[in-house]
C-alpha cells in the first residue's frame, strides 16, 4: 500500500492516522466530491480507495456537463489534485473493517489492510458496485468497448450501426425497445428469454427482429466485435451488443455495521446518502445501481452537506454543555 500525503491545507489536515473529521472510502465522483466539499468546509479528511473504478473498461464518459468525452480515469485524476488543494489526506489501499469506536470514543474505527487504523467522526461510503456479467465466453472482454449497458452512455458512439441485445434478463426487452432510437437495425437476441406475446407485439411494431436460439459465444475478430454465434452454428452479425449486467453493490462495509437494506437487499438512504447508522452515509452505486456518474458526483456533494451540518450540530452542543458546566457567564 501507498500513501499520497498532501500538504497541510487550511482545514489542518495533517495527513496522521490520529483522527478525522471524516473518512471517505472510495475515490470515485461520489467520494471525490464529498471530499472536495468537505476540504473546503475546513473539515479534515481522508480518503481511502483500493483503485477498483466501476467504468475503468470504458474509454470515455458521457452525460456530465463540461466533462462530455473525458476519460474516466482522467476524471479522477483532476479530482484527486483538487480535494489535496483542500488538505484532503489520499490514501491509496484497501478497508479491511469498520466499527463502531465505543461509548467512550464515539466515531468509527477504520481499519486498512495491512496499513494505519483511522478514526473518523463520521463516515462515507462510496465503493461502488461491480457488474456481474452473464457467463458466455467472449463477452467479458469486450465490455467496456463494443458489449455495453447503458444507451444513454453509449448509444450515441453506436449509432445507425447493427446493434444486439442479448436476452439475459428480463430487462433485455426494454433495452431493445429503447435502442431503437438510435438504430434502425436492433434485434433481440432472445437466447433464454422467453418474450410474451405482448411484448413480442410491441418489439414488432417498434422494428425490433426477435432472433431465437441461445447464445454460444461473442464473436471478436482483429480486435472488434463480429457477432453473436447461436446454438446452430449461426453468428448473427452485429458491431455492438447490449446486455443489462446484475449490479452487485460493494457494501459489506455497510453491512458489518448494520446498514438497513430495503427489500432487494440494498442498503437504504435518505436524500443525503444518510443511512439507518448515525454518522454513515453511503452514496453513489453502492445504494443506487443507475447513478451515473453526474448524478454520483451530486449525490457525494449532498452526503458532505448533510455531514457537515450534522459535525456543526455535534460541536454547538458540546460547546452549550462546557459552557454551562463552566457556569454562568461573566458580564461584560
Amino acid at each position: 500500500m501507498t500513501e499520497k500525503t498532501t500538504t497541510t491545507g487550511t482545514n489542518g489536515a495533517n495527513g496522521t492516522a490520529e483522527g478525522y473529521d471524516a473518512v471517505v472510502v472510495g475515490a470515485g465522483a461520489a467520494g471525490l466530491n464529498a471530499a472536495l466539499v468537505l476540504g473546503r468546509a475546513r473539515r479534515r479528511v481522508a480518503v481511502v480507495d483500493a483503485g477498483e473504478p466501476r467504468n475503468a473498461p470504458a474509454a470515455h464518459m458521457h452525460g456530465f456537463l463540461s466533462r462530455e468525452g473525458m476519460p474516466p480515469a482522467a476524471l479522477l485524476a483532476v479530482g484527486r489534485e483538487e480535494v489535496a488543494r483542500y488538505g484532503v489526506h489520499l490514501i491509496d489501499g484497501r478497508v479491511e473493517h469498520v466499527e463502531r469506536a465505543g461509548p467512550a470514543e464515539p466515531g468509527f474505527v477504520v481499519r486498512l489492510a495491512g496499513g494505519p487504523v483511522l478514526h473518523a467522526r463520521r463516515l462515507v461510503v462510496a465503493t461502488g458496485l461491480r457488474d456481474g456479467l452473464p457467463d458466455l465466453p467472449g463477452l467479458a472482454e469486450r465490455w467496456g468497448r463494443d458489449v455495453l449497458h447503458c444507451p444513454y452512455c453509449h448509444g450515441w458512439e453506436v449509432r445507425d450501426r447493427p446493434l444486439g441485445v442479448l436476452g439475459t434478463g428480463p430487462g433485455a426487452v426494454n433495452q431493445a425497445l429503447l435502442l431503437r432510437q438510435w438504430s434502425d437495425d436492433v434485434v433481440l437476441l432472445a437466447h433464454t428469454l422467453e418474450p410474451t406475446a405482448a411484448e413480442r407485439e410491441r418489439l414488432a411494431a417498434r422494428g425490433v427482429r426477435v432472433v431465437e436460439g441461445r447464445i454460444v459465444r461473442v464473436v471478436a475478430d482483429d480486435g472488434r466485435l463480429r457477432g453473436v454465434e447461436l446454438d446452430t452454428g449461426r453468428v448473427v452479425t452485429r458491431e455492438a451488443v447490449f446486455v443489462a449486467p446484475r449490479p452487485v453493490p460493494r457494501d459489506a462495509l455497510l453491512l458489518g455495521l448494520d446498514c438497513a437494506r430495503d427489500d432487494d437487499g440494498w442498503v437504504t438512504t435518505d436524500r443525503t446518502g444518510r443511512t439507518s447508522v448515525p454518522g454513515v452515509w453511503a452514496v453513489g452505486n453502492v445504494a443506487d445501481p443507475r447513478a451515473q456518474v453526474v448524478v454520483a458526483a451530486g449525490a457525494g456533494a449532498a452526503a458532505a452537506f448533510a455531514l457537515d451540518h450534522d459535525l456543526v450540530d455535534e460541536e454547538i452542543g458540546r460547546a452549550v454543555a462546557l459552557c454551562r458546566a463552566s457556569g454562568p457567564a461573566l458580564p461584560v
